[in-house]
C-alpha cells in the first residue's frame, strides 16, 4: 500500500473517531488548553475557528485575547504556507477558503504558539492533517526565524500511534486533549 493510500485510510479512521467524540463531547473540553496558554501569557498566540467536528479552542483563545494577542489562520493559495490574521472574541468574521471564518478586518500577526487543529496524533508528536500541508509548511518557516511551539489540540480518540508520516511532516511539540496535556520529549 502507497504511503498517500495509508495516509487516507488513517485519515477515515480518525474522522470516524473524532465524529462520535464531538458527540458525545461535554462542556469544559478546552480546560487543559486554558492551562497551558496560562503559561504564555502575552505571548502571541495563533488558534483556529472549529470546522465540522474539530474540537473548539474559542473558550481558551478568548482567555489568551485578554492578555495579548491571538490570531487565526489564513489561507492565501494552494501550496503555500499560512498567514495569521488579528482575531478578538465578537470580532467580525467573514468566510475563508474550506470553509474556515477569518476576521472580516485583516491584520498580521506572526504567532510563537500555534494551537494545531488535526485529524490524528501519535504520543511522540506525530500530527496527521487535512492533506494540503499548510502547517507543515508554516511550521518550517516560522521555525527557521523564530522558536516556535506547536501544540496540536484534538480529542483523546484521535491518538493513533501508527500514523504514516513523511520527512516534511512537522512535528508538534505538545498535544492537548479533553483529558490530558502530552508534552513530547525531544
Amino acid at each position: 500500500m502507497t504511503l498517500e493510500a495509508r495516509k487516507a485510510e488513517a485519515r477515515k479512521a480518525a474522522f470516524a473517531r473524532r465524529k462520535a467524540a464531538h458527540e458525545a463531547a461535554h462542556p469544559g473540553a478546552a480546560g487543559h488548553l486554558s492551562e497551558v496558554l496560562a503559561g504564555y501569557r502575552g505571548v502571541p498566540v495563533s488558534g483556529y475557528l472549529a470546522i465540522r467536528t474539530e474540537i473548539d479552542p474559542l473558550p481558551a483563545m478568548a482567555e489568551a485575547a485578554a492578555h495579548g494577542v491571538v490570531g487565526v489562520p489564513v489561507i492565501r493559495a494552494k501550496g503555500q504556507p499560512l498567514v495569521f490574521s488579528q482575531w478578538e472574541p465578537d470580532c467580525a468574521l467573514a468566510d475563508g477558503p474550506f470553509g474556515a471564518a477569518v476576521p472580516a478586518v485583516e491584520r498580521l500577526m506572526i504567532p510563537e504558539v500555534l494551537i494545531v487543529p488535526l485529524v490524528a496524533f501519535s504520543r511522540t508528536g506525530g500530527r496527521l492533517g487535512y492533506g494540503g500541508g499548510f502547517y507543515d509548511r508554516t511550521l518550517e518557516a516560522l521555525r527557521a526565524n523564530q522558536p516556535t511551539l506547536a501544540v496540536g489540540f484534538a480529542y483523546g480518540a484521535q491518538e493513533d500511534n501508527d500514523l504514516p508520516l513523511e520527512a516534511t511532516d512537522q512535528p508538534l511539540d505538545m498535544i492537548v486533549t479533553e483529558r490530558e496535556v502530552i508534552d513530547i520529549q525531544r
